[in-house]
Parts: structure tokens; sequence; C-alpha cells
């Protein structure tokens, strides 16, 4: 759990950087992909994690710029273009709005009370959880999945190496 602001940030950007790069992995033609017509689709998936910076604003944080809409885009480039936009707003918001101290303010998070620290930890793990989500889901798109947690079994047959079990 987040002890500063500054610890929290500094382990938000490497995290935020890992989803970029599953972002920038996406096709206009995977964003249709789901694991079945009653699951999300990885576009739907993707969007969530843009959207997921709406829900700060309920912390009482405030961004200087808009919110992201309401209808996911088609094209994964913008999906991309936004969630980059709505997490540097994110960083803005909470380096100039909050302070250590702030961590410690409870606030209601859909019907229970939580410091604001804990809300934090819960934004690193839901992106972690959905990005992971969404490897498996570009998987079966055909795409190739970026390094997140280490070598892909692509990057081990690019070296011409057993992929490592």
């Amino acid at each position: 759990m987040p002890t500063t602001i500054d610890e929290f940030v500094k382990e938000y950007e490497m995290e935020s950087a890992l989803t970029e790069k599953a972002l920038d992995a996406l096709t206009d033609e995977s964003l249709k992909q789901a694991v079945t017509d009653k699951h999300r689709t990885l576009r739907n998936l993707a969007w969530h994690l843009v959207q997921s910076y709406n829900y700060m604003t309920y912390l009482g944080l405030t961004y200087d710029e808009p919110l992201a809409a309401e209808e996911a885009p088609t094209s994964a480039k913008a999906i991309a273009d936004e969630y980059r936009r709505l997490s540097r707003a994110f960083r803005r918001a909470l380096a100039s709005q909050w302070t250590d101290e702030t961590l410690d303010v409870e606030v209601d998070v859909f019907g229970a009370t939580w410091p604001n620290r804990e809300t934090l930890r819960f934004t690193l793990r839901h992106e972690i959880h959905h990005r992971g989500q969404m490897t498996v889901l570009m998987r079966q798109a055909g795409l190739r999945v970026p390094d997140i947690m280490g070598p892909t079994l692509d990057d081990w047959l690019d070296k011409g190496e057993e992929p490592r079990v």
C-alpha cells in the first residue's frame, strides 16, 4: 500500500508504461476479439481502463482536461492516445491536489469506506488485472503480446531459444 504520493506515482508510472505497451500492440481488427459473445471485447476492456480515470473524480480529484467519453473509439490508436492523455492528467491531478496526509482521508467508494491510499492500491491492481485479461484476448486475436513481465513466447522464439516454462 502506498505510504507517500511520490511512492505511488513511481509505481503507477511503471504500471501505466506497461499498459501503454499492451495498448500500442492492439490493432483496429483485434478490438472485436472476445472470449465469447457474452464477454467484453478487447475494445470494451481497453476502454474500461481509459474510463477508470473518470471514477477518480469521485475521490475529489479534478482534471485539467475532459474526462473520457462514454463510447469507445473504434480505433486502437485513439484508445491508446486517450489512455496516455488521461493517465497524465491523473498524475498531474494527484501530484497537485493530494498530499501524503490526503492518503489517510476516508471516502465512500461504491458503498464502502476506504482510505485514499487503499483506493490508489486498488487502482493499480485493477489496471494490472484488466491488462492481464487483455493479453489473453490479444493472443487469441493473433497479436504479438509485448514483454510486460519478462520475455514472451515470441521473444524466445525470435532469439532461436526454447521458450522457458
